[in-house]
Formats: structure tokens, C-alpha cells, sequence
């Protein structure tokens, strides 16, 4: 009874992928009998082109939900950093430094997050609401409302380039979620982000430095917002202040609907992928069927929904589990 008691808990605590794996093979078959294309490679190569984006910037904000906190501010930070890095470019600098100021702007919207969250202890909600209005602006205020348009080709490469049969921002996704996968469950940092969710008092009583990881969380967050808006913009070859809108949106839904607990305190780099692979197949389908761009909006919503009922229920089970436990 215990082994089949234990092997159940186990799979709750993996419910969250193994039903986005269900999901993702049923949608898959359904979608191959809607339509012969489907299965193509270069189709799924575009689904994984469009999901690179999204994945990048969920590693991030699965880091930041798993201090039970929240980024409203990825999709204007996108936008921020690509301005940034058309300006440089036009300004004469090289793609390297160009990029490295992106990354720099992210960074540094980032650590004003997080201080402002760790130092004052503000609301995460109201914080990056707030920065995500100033960074818009500033984007907006930096181009005049004007997109920026033609970069050289080493830019433009990292958005639309080739290597091999894959593009730049499939295998940029891949580096940054192995690399969040391998922090999160090996390192310290990865150990304090779970902590400042799951009991920060205790992670404070024990002496560590909490409000200093808590913003190298947000720091992280805005660095990989960052590299998604090198990926848009050299994608579209344009800057445009108006990128990444709604970008937190989608972001939030992949974390959650991933397995990572709106409260903070579990979290998954896999399930953030695979999360990520099923908006993108879905959006995908949608183009297929030929139903309006306009519905896609109205199912994430709904998969908003979906994904915190059943964290919810999932954290039910977890708190019954523990209860279960302690009257052994």
C-alpha cells in the first residue's frame, strides 16, 4: 500500500508534464490528420522557431515565479533592448557591443526591479507594472514612435540566420534552458530561488542573503527578456518600441501551465519547454484551421485559467501529502 501510495505522490508531483505530454501528442495527432503539412519539418522547424522566443524569456520569468513573484515587465524590456541595440548599431558600434548594451539595458531594468522588490519590500505586481509603463516609454521616447529599420547581417543572423537545419534562436532557446535547468535543480542560486518562495523567513533566519538573490533573480529575468528582444528584432530587421507586447502574458501562462506554483516555491525549467512548445503548436493549428489570429489571445486566457486551478489543486495535494505524513 505504501509503494502504491508513494508512486501516486510521485506522479502528482509530475502531474503538471505528464499532462502537457498527453496533450501535446494528442493535439499532434489531431493536427497531422487536419492537415498533411503539419508533420513537415519545415513546419515544426517554424513551430520551434516561434516557440524560441517564448522560451527564452519563460526561463526567466520561472525563475522569478519561483520566488513567488512576477515580471509584468519582459515584453517592454524587449522592446527596450532591441531600441538600444538598433541605436548602438546606428550609432557605428559592431554587433557584439551593440548586443552587449541590450543585454546591458535588461540587465540594468532588472536590478531596479529587484531592488526596489528585495530593499523596500514593494509588491512585485506593482513594481514591474510600474517599470513596464517606464520602459515602454522610454522605447517610445527613444524612437519617436518611429520603428528602426536594416541592421547588417551579423545582427540579423541571430533572429533568421542557419545552422545546419535549425535556426540561431532555436539552439540560443536550447542553451538557455538546459543552463536555467542546470541552475535551478543543481546550484545554490537555484536552491535560494525555491527557498525565497517556498519559506523566505527561514531561508532569512539562517543567515543568507536573501534580498540580494531575490534581485539577481529579477537581474536574470531582465537579461533573458533582453535576449529575446535580440531575437525579435533581428528577426523582423526592425527595432520597434510597440515589441514584446503581451510577451508577459504568454510568459506567465508557459510558467504556470509548466508546473511552477504561482506562490512560489516549485518550479520546472522542462515543463516551462514543453508549456512553451504547446502555445506555439497551438498557435501553429490555429493557422492551419484558419481561425482568426484574434481567438489566440482568448485561449491563453483560458489556459491561464486552466493552468492556476490546477496548480492549485496541485498544492492541495502537496499540503494533503504533507499532512499524510506527519500522522505516520
Amino acid at each position: 500500500m505504501r509503494q502504491i501510495r508513494s508512486l501516486l505522490w510521485s506522479w502528482s508531483d509530475h502531474f503538471s508534464q505528464i499532462l502537457l505530454a498527453l496533450i501535446l501528442i494528442i493535439m499532434a495527432a489531431l493536427l497531422d490528420q487536419a492537415s498533411p503539412f503539419f508533420m513537415t519539418w519545415d513546419n515544426w522547424r517554424n513551430i520551434l522557431d516561434q516557440s524560441a522566443l517564448l522560451v527564452i524569456i519563460s526561463v526567466g520569468m520561472t525563475y522569478v515565479i519561483c520566488t513567488g513573484g512576477i515580471d509584468l515587465s519582459v515584453g517592454a524590456i524587449t522592446a527596450l533592448s532591441g531600441v538600444c541595440m538598433a541605436i548602438s548599431l546606428q550609432a557605428g558600434l559592431n554587433t557584439g557591443e551593440s548586443i552587449l548594451i541590450g543585454l546591458a539595458a535588461g540587465a540594468a531594468i532588472g536590478l531596479f526591479n529587484g531592488l526596489l522588490i528585495s530593499k523596500l519590500n514593494l509588491s512585485p505586481f506593482i513594481v514591474t507594472l510600474a517599470t513596464m509603463s517606464i520602459t515602454r516609454g522610454i522605447a517610445l521616447i527613444l524612437t519617436k514612435g518611429i520603428p528602426i529599420y536594416g541592421f547588417p547581417k551579423d545582427f540579423t543572423w541571430w533572429g533568421s540566420g542557419h545552422i545546419g537545419p535549425v535556426n540561431p534562436p532555436i539552439l540560443t532557446a536550447l542553451f538557455l534552458a538546459l543552463l536555467g535547468a542546470l541552475v535551478l535543480n543543481r546550484t545554490k542560486l537555484g536552491y535560494y530561488a525555491l527557498s525565497l518562495g517556498g519559506n523566505e523567513e527561514a531561508l532569512r533566519r539562517s543567515g543568507v542573503a536573501h534580498k540580494t538573490y531575490k534581485t539577481i533573480i529579477y537581474i536574470i529575468s531582465g537579461v533573458a527578456a533582453a535576449i529575446g528582444g535580440l531575437v525579435v528584432t533581428a528577426r523582423l530587421n526592425t527595432a520597434e518600441p510597440l515589441a514584446g507586447w503581451m510577451f508577459e502574458l504568454d510568459a506567465i501562462a508557459a510558467v504556470v501551465l509548466g508546473g511552477t506554483d504561482m506562490k512560489g516555491g516549485r518550479g520546472s525549467i522542462t515543463g516551462t519547454v514543453m508549456a512553451c512548445l504547446l502555445l506555439g503548436m497551438l498557435r501553429n493549428g490555429l493557422t492551419i484551421l484558419n481561425i482568426p489570429s484574434y481567438y489566440q489571445q482568448l485561449t491563453i486566457g483560458v489556459i491561464i485559467l486552466v493552468a492556476i486551478i490546477i496548480s492549485e489543486l496541485r498544492l492541495r495535494n502537496a499540503s494533503h501529502k504533507n499532512m499524510l505524513g506527519g500522522l505516520k
